[in-house]
């Protein structure tokens, strides 16, 4: 193996992580000296290294970076690009993904993507010379050893999710290595996950239960997260796209080695239902808990918008109870203005900084209608199936908010019938025309912000590009302790780590791979646990008493709905619907949806609320899984195309 190393690959990465990139660092070291022997000469130099490693974590929650934000149905913002960002992974959910230059390109590197097979090399690199390290104490070695192995365990789980079946870098290839040696080839899915979860369980032994430096090492990988991460590996190869999948009976390597099992297999969801459970249970036993909103000093709720805060708090309160994987390098601060709306408290007494000409609050970045439409009625069911729900006058009823509906809704505002008799979640998760925005300095509920958002109003168009496309803001990422600030010219963000894995998420996942593995029974207690922090009751007494199908939570087929449903709603706007769709082949029925809002350029009631279509996204079955660049195919003619491509 050839010793060089350039320097910027072993000293950048690592130096990015501590010092945001300052380019004196690289002047430290002496011409010629970046070799990896110089890398883990001594303790220090070792854990620039094992930063390295973690710093090819992708920054989730990005409009730049992460394809499941912004790629499918969630958001929506101005197209063509303004001049404020230009969210080129929104073209994806156009369909203009490519196999000439894909976006968010993970295989070779590009266009919102890194090379994650470099990220591999890197941590090999990295298991292959620690033990050269002198001053290193053998307990801490094995610590970042297990680190290191459970990042290359995640390094193959995000191309896996992105490519389907991949090549396994297990090792490192010596320069010696012969042609046919590198030209690696793809492995099937089961030995890719088997290979996955195996490496996740040699990781777990060394492993903190939990962060005791929580001033230095918050963010690192203990226990629950690598078991997190495993439970939500199997359960995405135990999902119909990975498992027994039809439509890939004939995607084989060029030797005629088949890379999907035609097979469904059910002891699949018994495995990840194992998974699931030994994740929540690492969970519990290191403190994690759903989150609960506790007021602050000089803070007035009431028991509705304590509720709305429990729901968003589980993400914006950095490092919660909740968080059972917070990304460090990932901290959520632009976002925030991307998804904030101008609001007003209609308070003449009340200064409303900033001002609606300022552009620090870029509102930019739209919740779709669709995402409106799916969450429940206020009885805990669809809209569609509640019995008491005017599902048909939707968007053509309009009613005035009264007393009762005022921790939600403006009194006495006019607003559509969509808006009205919905779940905790859609007023926690949903700004829009007429909606209450509790916090921003205004921390008693008697006097709050609201969104007014028809043509001349303080939330409507501002200039070329600041406004939401579709009147409907994703306001759950926006942390209610934001504030204007002082002046007129300030918006400040109180920013919080991307929660890649919420304990929320794994109480769903159980329930999903219980009542895969066995049907309706133990799968209520996990789904329920979730819907009661949402203010709702369970799933059987919701349905029994309001559904117009009464009985679908007592067969598996009617729980699935159910439990896809309930995990779309709870995980809204964190990038897991994106990948939840594919797993479950139900992309083509929302990823082919129009994209839709409402008439911005009214100023009345009656004309606003009119559903525009602002565009039909475009979701084929190539689309299931990534192309593999042209390049890449070329490079290596052992590797094969995804199907479609």
């Amino acid at each position: 193996m050839n010793r060089k190393i350039i320097l910027t690959t072993i000293m950048l990465a690592p130096l990015l992580f501590f010092l945001g990139g300052c380019k004196r660092y690289l002047d430290v070291a002496p011409d010629n000296i970046g070799t990896i022997d110089y890398a883990f000469r001594m303790r220090k130099e070792a854990e620039k290294y094992l930063f390295t490693c973690y710093n090819n974590l992708p920054q989730l929650g990005t409009i730049s970076s992460d394809p499941a934000f912004i790629g499918g149905d969630e958001f929506a913002t101005i197209y063509p690009p303004g001049i404020y960002f230009d969210p080129a992974l929104y073209r994806i959910a156009r369909g203009e993904q490519n196999k000439i230059s894909p976006f968010a390109n993970y295989w070779d590197g590009g266009n919102g993507g890194r090379s994650y097979f470099q990220a591999l090399r890197e941590c090999n690199i990295f298991l292959e010379n620690v033990d050269k390290v002198p001053d290193l104490t053998d307990f801490e070695k094995k610590r970042w050893v297990a680190e290191v192995k459970f990042l290359k365990a995640y390094y193959h789980f995000y191309l896996f999710q992105l490519y389907g079946p991949i090549p396994l870098i297990k090792v490192n290839l010596p320069v010696s290595a012969s042609i046919e040696e590198v030209r690696i080839k793809r492995q099937p899915v089961d030995s890719v996950v088997n290979y996955i979860s195996d490496l996740i369980d040699e990781s777990l032994f060394y492993l903190p239960d939990e962060i005791s430096n929580k001033s230095s090492e918050l963010g690192r990988i203990t226990k629950p997260i690598a078991l997190a991460v495993k439970a939500r590996l199997l359960v995405v190869a135990a999902s119909p796209l990975y498992n027994g999948n039809p439509d890939y009976a004939n995607f084989k390597n060029k030797d005629g080695a088949p890379l999907f099992n035609a097979a469904v297999s059910q002891e699949k969801w018994v495995r990840a239902a194992a998974a699931c459970k030994a994740a929540i249970d690492a969970a519990h036993a290191a403190g994690n808990k759903l989150y609960t909103f506790i007021p602050s000093f000089g803070e007035t709720v009431t028991d509705s918008t304590k509720t709305v805060l429990s729901i968003t708090g589980a993400l914006t309160d950095k490092w919660n109870t909740e968080t059972v994987w917070g990304l460090s390098n990932a901290y959520v601060s632009y976002i925030q203005a991307a998804c904030q709306a101008r609001v007003t408290s209609g308070d003449p007494s009340v200064v409303e900084n900033p001002p609606s000409t300022n552009e620090s609050i870029r509102s930019d970045l739209a919740a779709s209608l669709n995402m409106a439409e799916m969450f429940y009625s206020n009885n805990g069911v669809p809209i569609e199936e509640d019995k008491q729900y005017d599902y048909a006058n939707r968007f053509t009823k309009l009613r005035t908010a009264k007393s009762q509906e005022g921790f939600y809704l403006k009194r006495g505002y006019e607003t559509a019938q969509l808006h009205f008799d919905r779940e905790p979640r859609f007023y926690a998760d949903l700004g829009f025309d007429g909606s209450i925005w509790y916090g921003l300095g205004l921390y008693d509920d008697s006097k709050t912000w609201f969104v007014e958002a028809k043509h001349g109003q303080r939330a409507a168009q501002l200039g070329a590009g600041l406004y939401s496309v579709t009147g409907y803001w994703p306001k759950k990422l926006v942390n209610y302790r934001n504030d204007f600030g002082s002046n007129s010219a300030g918006y400040s963000t109180r920013n919080y780590p991307w929660p890649a894995i919420r304990l929320a998420e794994l109480y769903l996942l159980y329930a999903e791979a219980l009542n895969e593995a066995n049907g309706p029974g133990a799968a209520y207690e996990w789904i329920d646990k979730v819907r009661a922090r949402a203010g709702l009751k369970g799933v059987q007494e919701s349905w029994s008493s309001y559904a117009k199908n009464a009985s679908k939570p007592s067969t598996k087929e009617g729980l699935r709905e159910i439990i896809q449903r309930e995990t779309l709603i709870e995980l809204v706007f964190e990038g897991k619907r994106f990948w939840d769709l594919r797993r479950w082949k139900t992309a083509p029925v929302y990823l082919n949806t129009p994209i839709k809002g409402w008439d911005l350029a009214q100023e009345d009631a009656v004309n606003y609320y009119r559903v525009k279509q602002l565009f039909a996204p475009t979701f084929t079955p190539k689309d299931y899984l990534w192309p593999l660049s042209e390049y890449a195919l070329v490079v290596n003619p052992n590797l094969v195309q995804n199907p479609g491509w």
